[in-house]
């Protein structure tokens, strides 16, 4: 399973629809592989807070034309990256997943559960998602994740116990500070490890908003060892081959899934 993540430089010299144009060519650069992977919010920028009402888009809006075309041209699995999301019943605005199969059909949205920004920023201007998704990919489910959603365990734990089939490999677009670089591989690594899955980090390049981005996206396998890591903030595409029968086999040999205690302070009988 060949997986490519676009490890976008996000810039405000460089206006949304230019930045969609350039992604899609991206895009279209990775026919061949089975996957490819875009950060968080790369449209506007994920700190760029100022400009979510002004740049926000419908489901089916711009951001969606230009990925449903590129992914249809390349023949690949898209993630898409996110976009801030206006619901056309309520107003409301959600940091918002988009997944396309290759033929450019929507497979599933994803709208980003935890929110950050500590009572300012996201989690006052966004609403929450509610649901954990996963997406049947033919050669392994996909659990889906947001950026912040990463220091949050128990949302892995129920992609992982998700029906008919739980996550095989966490799918994770970020807009991560740079300041906090060293959380981003600790925490990205130690869901990789605690779940025993493959973990595809994507961040972005650039600075949104006077932040400077964190970039070093990875790709982690089940035992949480780096297979590629993007050293720097700049844009780079970062590929790896992934052994979904990896998984599986990471489980059986070294089973701690099974030794999971789901009601805690419940004696044994």
């Amino acid at each position: 399973m060949r997986a490519s993540l676009l490890q976008i430089r996000v810039d405000p010299d460089e206006s949304p629809d230019s930045r969609r144009e350039r992604a899609a060519s991206l895009v279209r650069d990775q026919a061949g592989a089975d996957l490819v992977v875009l950060p968080e919010l790369w449209p506007v920028g994920a700190f760029a807070f100022d400009s979510f009402e002004t740049e926000a888009e419908p489901l089916r809006g711009p951001t969606y034309e230009a990925m449903h075309a590129a992914a249809r041209d390349a023949g690949v699995w898209l993630h898409a990256g996110s976009i801030v999301e206006r619901d056309p019943v309520s107003g409301t605005l959600y940091n918002t997943s988009l997944v396309f199969q290759p033929d450019g059909e929507l497979a599933t949205t994803y709208r980003k559960i935890h929110r950050f920004g500590f009572d300012r920023g996201e989690a006052v201007l966004l609403g929450r998602g509610t649901e954990p998704v996963t997406v049947p990919h033919p050669k392994a489910t996909l659990g889906l994740a947001t950026c912040y959603d990463l220091r949050f365990p128990e949302l892995f734990r129920a992609l992982v116990d998700a029906e008919p089939e739980g996550a095989r490999v966490f799918v994770v677009p970020a807009g991560w500070p740079a300041k906090r670089a060293a959380h981003w591989s600790l925490l990205a690594r130690a869901r990789a490890v605690e779940n025993q899955a493959y973990v595809l980090a994507c961040g972005t390049a650039g600075t949104h908003a006077g932040v400077p981005q964190a970039g070093r996206s990875a790709i982690i396998d089940p035992w949480g060892e780096i297979l590629a890591e993007a050293p720097d903030a700049e844009e780079t595409v970062l590929d790896a081959d992934l052994d979904p029968a990896q998984v599986d086999k990471t489980r059986e040999s070294f089973p701690v899934l099974k030794d999971r205690v789901r009601e805690l302070g419940v004696p044994e009988a």
